[in-house]
């Protein structure tokens, strides 16, 4: 039986770029495919930096970023409408109610599920902090709101940033059933930047820097 090869949701071509002094990536390629895929890497190594250059959050020296035919060069708005990211370590909503930021999702991100939504404010225990103000909220908190987000957004590709960072138990083993459950999707690619591997979530890519 023949099985039609999956067309891959990003496309990174000769990406270079780095800090002064220190080159980072040069000619770096690779394609990311449906499903969960792992940046891997020591600190220092580039991993946040990777993703942060994928969401068009930085801007390389070189090469070509796609996410579903669409170039982040040539269609930065829509290119970014497709790739959910945010910097773990933002200030950007802090004065904004957790409910307020979540809320404020479906003006950026036309995917963006209600329903979805519901279901992980409750999985992760977020319903007694909604009300608070972002810089109000624990680190393991905020950690949560970033992660409801990020897969409450619908986009087509989501980066997250050490997921598994300042969390407690119940969300570590809850958002290990969503990375499950995302590593089967046909169509929508997680990408993470971890030093290891999620426990029991199988791999599109390994990506070691």
């Amino acid at each position: 039986m023949n099985v039609d090869p999956v067309d891959p949701v990003l496309h990174v071509r000769g990406l270079r770029f780095g800090w002064p002094g220190r080159a980072l990536f040069e000619g770096l390629s690779f394609d990311v495919p449906p499903g969960v895929s792992l940046v891997q890497g020591d600190e220092g190594s580039g991993k946040s930096t990777l993703l942060a250059l994928i969401a068009g959050a930085l801007q390389p020296s070189a090469g070509v970023l796609e996410v579903e035919g669409i170039r982040q060069d040539g269609r930065h708005a829509d290119y970014r409408q497709r790739v959910f990211w945010i910097d773990p370590q933002t200030e950007a909503h802090d004065a904004l109610a957790a409910r307020a930021y979540l809320d404020s999702l479906g003006h950026h991100y036309p995917a963006f599920n209600a329903d979805t939504l519901h279901e992980l404010v409750e999985g992760f225990g977020l319903q007694p902090h909604l009300a608070k103000p972002m810089y109000m909220l624990s680190t393991g908190s905020r950690r949560k709101v970033w992660l409801t987000a990020a897969f409450a957004a619908g986009t087509p590709l989501t980066l997250i940033d050490q997921p598994f960072a300042a969390l407690d138990a119940p969300s570590i083993r809850f958002l290990r059933e969503l990375l499950q459950d995302a590593a089967s999707d046909p169509a929508r690619a997680w990408l993470l930047a971890d030093y290891e591997a999620p426990e029991g979530v199988p791999l599109a890519l390994r990506l070691a820097l």
